[in-house]
Parts: C-alpha cells; sequence; structure tokens
C-alpha cells in the first residue's frame, strides 16, 4: 500500500493495524458519559399517540379481501368516517387488501390484523394527483407515498400484518437504471430547480416522470407509531418520517434486500425519534438519519435531533446505523445502542457519509454495547468524500463522534476514516473494544483528534 501523505493524517495504519497518536482521554470520556445520560430525558419525551376506542372495519366500506378488487375508496372511506368520528382505528382484518395511495388523518391508527397484508398497486396512475413530498432531501410535487400523511396529529400504523409495497425488477425498481426510462434526468432536473430557487409547487413530477414513492411516508406529522408490522418490497425507502415530532418505531421489520435504495428507515429532519427492538434486512442502508440535501436542504434548514436506536437487528444493507448523506439541515444527539449487526452483505456497521456539497453538521454522534458478526467492508465509516467528492462550496462540520464496548468478527477493516483535505474529521473516540479478523489495512486521512483506548485489532492491542 502506498503511504499516505504525512499532512494527511493523523493516525497511521501499520500493517492492517491501526496506531493513533494519545490524546488525553479523561475529558472525552467524561463528555461522552454527559452525552449518554440525556438519553432517558429524550425517551421521557416520546411518548406514543392514544386513539379512541371506535374500530371502522374497511370491509364495512366496501373492501375485500381477495387480492383481486381493488380496495382505494373503500381505504380512503374508512378512514375519513374514523376522522370524521374524532378518530379511532380502521381495521384491516386477514386477508389480502390491493389499493393505492392511503392517506391518513388526525386521529387514526391503520391497524393491520394477523393475516392482513395491504399490497400496493403497481400502476403509478393509482398514485396521483401528485402531493407535497421528499425525494433524496429535495421537495417537489410528485407520486403519493403509498401510505401517506401530510400536517397530521397522532396517526399511528400497527399490528402484525404485512405492507407490501409489491415493487420489483419491472415494477418501480427499473426505474432506478438505464436505459430509459430512468429517474436519473428527472434528478438532475429536480436538483437544478432547487440550486435555481424554484418554488415547490412548480416542481411537478408525477405522470411522465420517473422519481419513485416511498413506501411509508408521514411529513410534517406529530405523534407518530409505527409497531409491529412488516414491511416490504418498497420502490424505495421504506419507512420515512420527514419533518416530524415525538416518532416512535417500535418492533417493525423491514424485509426489502433486493430493491435498490430500499432504506430500511429514514427519519430525517425529525425530533425526538425513537426505533426499538426493529429488525431490518434492506437493499441500502438499515436506518439512515438524514437533513436535507444541498440547496434545498439549506432552504427548509431542519436538522434532525434525538434519535435514539435501541436493541434492533442489522442484516443486509449498505450501513447498519447511517447518518447521510442527505445531512444539509444538521444532524446531532445520535444514540444507538444494543444493536446486533452481521451479514456477509451488510457493508458496514456504522456509517457517515455527507461530502463538500452538502454542508451543515453532524456531531455528538453515540454508539456503544454494538456486536457486528460480519461486515463486508469497514466496520465503522465516516466519509465526507461521498460520491467521490473531495471538494466543494459546503463542507460538512462532522465530529464528536464516540464508540464504546463494539465486538466485530470479521471483516476487511476496522475503520475508513476520509476526511476532506483542509476540512477534517473532528473527532472520532473508539474504546473498550475488539475487531478480532480484519484482513486489510485501514485507512484514515484528514483527521483530527482520533482517540482508540483499549482498543484490540487482529489480536493486538493498539
Amino acid at each position: 500500500m502506498q503511504p499516505l501523505p504525512r499532512r494527511s493524517f493523523l493516525a497511521v495504519a501499520v500493517g492492517g493495524l491501526l496506531v493513533p497518536p494519545l490524546v488525553a482521554g479523561p475529558a472525552q470520556a467524561s463528555q461522552a458519559d454527559a452525552a449518554w445520560s440525556r438519553v432517558p430525558q429524550i425517551r421521557r419525551r416520546i411518548r406514543p399517540p392514544r386513539f379512541p376506542a371506535r374500530v371502522f372495519p374497511v370491509t364495512g366500506h366496501g373492501a375485500v379481501g381477495d387480492g383481486n378488487v381493488m380496495c382505494t375508496e373503500a381505504f380512503e372511506r374508512a378512514v375519513q368516517a374514523c376522522a370524521a368520528a374524532g378518530g379511532g382505528r380502521v381495521l384491516v382484518p386477514a386477508g389480502t387488501y390491493l389499493t393505492g395511495a392511503i392517506h391518513l388523518a388526525d386521529n387514526v391508527e391503520l391497524h393491520l390484523e394477523a393475516g392482513a397484508t395491504i399490497r400496493f398497486s403497481r400502476d403509478p396512475a393509482d398514485y396521483l394527483p401528485v402531493v407535497h413530498t421528499r425525494y433524496e432531501g429535495i421537495e417537489l410535487m410528485n407520486y403519493s407515498p403509498f401510505i401517506y400523511a401530510h400536517g397530521k396529529t397522532n396517526v399511528a400504523i400497527t399490528g402484525s400484518g404485512v405492507i407490501d409495497g409489491h415493487a420489483d425488477a419491472t415494477h418501480w425498481w427499473d426505474w432506478s437504471k438505464d436505459p430509459a426510462p430512468s429517474e436519473g434526468p428527472d434528478k438532475k432536473l429536480l436538483a437544478q430547480q432547487a440550486e435555481d430557487g424554484v418554488p415547490v409547487a412548480e416542481r411537478v413530477f408525477g405522470e411522465g416522470h420517473y422519481l419513485r414513492p416511498n413506501l411509508i411516508q408521514l411529513y410534517r406529522c406529530r405523534n407518530v407509531l409505527i409497531e409491529g408490522v412488516t414491511v416490504k418490497d418498497s420502490p424505495m425507502w421504506n419507512i420515512h418520517p420527514v419533518l416530524c415530532a415525538n416518532v416512535t418505531i417500535r418492533e417493525v421489520t423491514v424485509d426489502s434486500p433486493n430493491g435498490p435504495n430500499n432504506d430500511g428507515c429514514d427519519p430525517e429532519s425529525c425530533v425526538d425519534v425513537l426505533i426499538e427492538r426493529c429488525e431490518f434486512n434492506t437493499g441500502d442502508d438499515c436506518v439512515a438519519i438524514k437533513a436535507g440535501k444541498n440547496a434545498d436542504g439549506r432552504r427548509v434548514n431542519e436538522p434532525s435531533l434525538n434519535v435514539l436506536v435501541d436493541s434492533c437487528v442489522m442484516r443486509d444493507g449498505n450501513g447498519g446505523v447511517t447518518v447521510g448523506s442527505e445531512t444539509t439541515g444538521g444532524v446531532r444527539w445520535v444514540f444507538a445502542w444494543n444493536c446486533t449487526m452481521s451479514s456477509p452483505h451488510l457493508e458496514r456497521a456504522i456509517r457517515i457519509k455527507t461530502n463538500p456539497e452538502r454542508g451543515g453538521y453532524v456531531k455528538d454522534l453515540y454508539f456503544k454495547d454494538i456486536t457486528v458478526g460480519q461486515a463486508a467492508d469497514s466496520v465503522i465509516e465516516v466519509a465526507l468524500n461521498y460520491e467521490n467528492k473531495h471538494t466543494g462550496p459546503y463542507f460538512p462540520d462532522v465530529g464528536a463522534i464516540d464508540v464504546r464496548n463494539l465486538k466485530a468478527g470479521t471483516a476487511p477493516r476496522a475503520f475508513y476514516l476520509i476526511g476532506n483535505p483542509g476540512n477534517p474529521i473532528k473527532g472520532v473516540r473508539v474504546s473498550n473494544s475488539v475487531f478480532e479478523e480484519m484482513t486489510e489495512t485501514d485507512v484514515v486521512t484528514d483527521v483530527n483528534d482520533l482517540e482508540l483506548r483499549n482498543v484490540w485489532v487482529n489480536g493486538r492491542r493498539v
């Protein structure tokens, strides 16, 4: 391996082991302890909504659970009847219900009984008219997410049934790839509109365009609960709360390993989020915390704050717990603990990704008691050159990352830490951690204040 220029790093990889400079540690450790003391306070604020004891079965409004009859209007009637009564539960009994977009209302809990499947139509026309949404961190008018709410209070999706996006290689997923029709030209057009300051109401996509909708998107909602359900095969991101406050996502299974950009759960510009006891098997990042992108992220300028990830299982995915790459509004106070991650198709366990076009900040990220059986790339990655961009007008401010009590089995490398020239990563602390079988040399460039304490790699303390 070619040695890295001396100016570009403060730690040296030797023989596959990372040998850091010694940095005074007690202050950083004390700071991390103080940060973890915030978790009980955050958790007390996160309270799932409650609903009146009224039940509105979709079958009572014309839905037929045979997998063939379109039930879009029946779901709409049930939701509206529930809302008009002051709220309650829209009940989906056992059966398979084919439908287009479902739009939730204030004080409505969509509940799937055991044996119930909501299977979404593969016809894009069933997700029109367009709605106000976000696509990869940029606001626009586009196809409706399959389950959607905008500006609502007290909304929930619960039960033990299945929410099936019904996407596959010839429906929705094919829009991600050339040849045309594909999303590429529309992504460029949307990005340019955002840079030019085109009003969101005039960024109209939908019919004749190819930007894929999310499976579940709750937009500017307050008091959100998603609990118990299995979600699968989304056109792209599976669960996407945007600009929400007080969000609980509990005991949810995301089983969507084959689709492109099939992230598991992506809270974006949200405050007070709890993701606990969930299982992720995805075609992209398992949990990805985001905050808007580039010019549009600077316009909206709303951070993600106080995100708790507790006792989750991550299998396939590009990253287990990820921040980015849409970081423009800022991400702060993320805590993840008691998580188990392992798969030959899990590329990284802890992943922070951004670049000099994003700007914003990513700081105060705390991880502990993480077990990684197998990863396909790096156990810990912090990359400020995402999409291979090293320079630009908006350097992100990234640092104050603390990892403790991590145990990793096999992976190519323990660390992949890449800052920008002139804009280093500012503070990474790893303590009391073991990386058992690492096969390649770590990569560390442009990092200030890297501290490893009681860290073992391949049987050697570093």
